[in-house]
């Protein structure tokens, strides 16, 4: 069995006192593959010691944040075009648009958005999203850059039905992390209508640990307890939920 942890923030100095103990604690419970999502520049150092570290298992994307789009935005978008000069990676993320923290920057936030989802168009890869209070928004923007070249993850998703589905037609696969266990999460209630193809898993780590782990650290280790929930959901073995939600992490990421 091999799980896919498809949005994972391992270089937080929350895990600086035994960063290396909690991955290989995952990887001996089968969860073999982490995708990690850049925030911004002072990240990407981190980003690579992570990987170098864990060469067969941490694999790589780079954009910026929403909530680090400031006034030097641009500053930061030429620094992810200067990484992309020198190497590959595997995804353009976390983008998007969050509205919880600061409204005023929605403008720049979504230009952000709109010039980094043509940075992964141009490169053929996909996009990682990021969407807190602002569906509609973030589906202006993709409503607006829809083509056969989009597509990617809507990462910690937690809308409705009617939002699952339009996320959907926009070739966007939905990352169902710890939120799915949560008593009042909502998206348990619906989420069985939505093929298990169309779903890959994810942490958040160290964010949105799942019950019964909610509000501490949420460790590598824990997508387990997402895995169980979601074989609850479709009734499936745990197994069938890492083999087909592994299957559609290739497919998105294309390794």
């Amino acid at each position: 069995m091999i799980i896919t942890d498809t949005h994972t923030h391992l270089y937080s100095e929350a895990f600086d006192h035994d960063r290396r103990e909690a991955i290989q604690k995952a990887i001996d419970n089968d969860i073999k593959r982490f995708f990690i999502p850049a925030i911004d520049s002072e990240t990407t150092q981190s980003m690579y010691e992570l990987e170098k570290a864990f060469p067969e298992n941490v694999f790589l994307m780079m954009g910026l944040h929403p909530t680090h789009v400031k006034e030097n935005f641009e500053e930061e978008l030429k620094h992810i075009e200067d990484e992309f000069s020198k190497r590959d990676f595997n995804a353009v993320g976390e983008i998007g648009i969050d509205l919880y923290w600061d409204k005023t920057t929605l403008g720049i936030q979504k230009e952000a958005f709109r010039k980094q989802i043509q940075l992964a168009k141009s490169k053929a890869l996909p996009i990682v999203i990021h969407c807190r209070e602002a569906f509609d928004e973030i589906f202006e923007v993709l409503e607006s850059e829809k083509d056969d070249k989009l597509f990617g993850i809507f990462h910690c998703f937690t809308g409705n039905l009617e939002q699952a589905k339009k996320a959907l037609s926009y070739n966007m696969k939905l990352g169902i992390g710890g939120v799915v266990t949560f008593k009042n999460g909502g998206i348990d209630k619906f989420l069985n209508e939505i093929p298990v193809e169309e779903i890959v898993l994810e942490t958040d780590a160290p964010y949105l640990a799942p019950s019964p782990y909610r509000g501490k650290r949420n460790d590598p280790v824990y997508i387990l307890e997402v895995a169980k929930k979601l074989s609850e959901i479709y009734k499936l073995p745990v197994e069938e939920i890492a083999e087909i939600t592994t299957k559609n992490s290739k497919e998105v990421f294309g390794i």
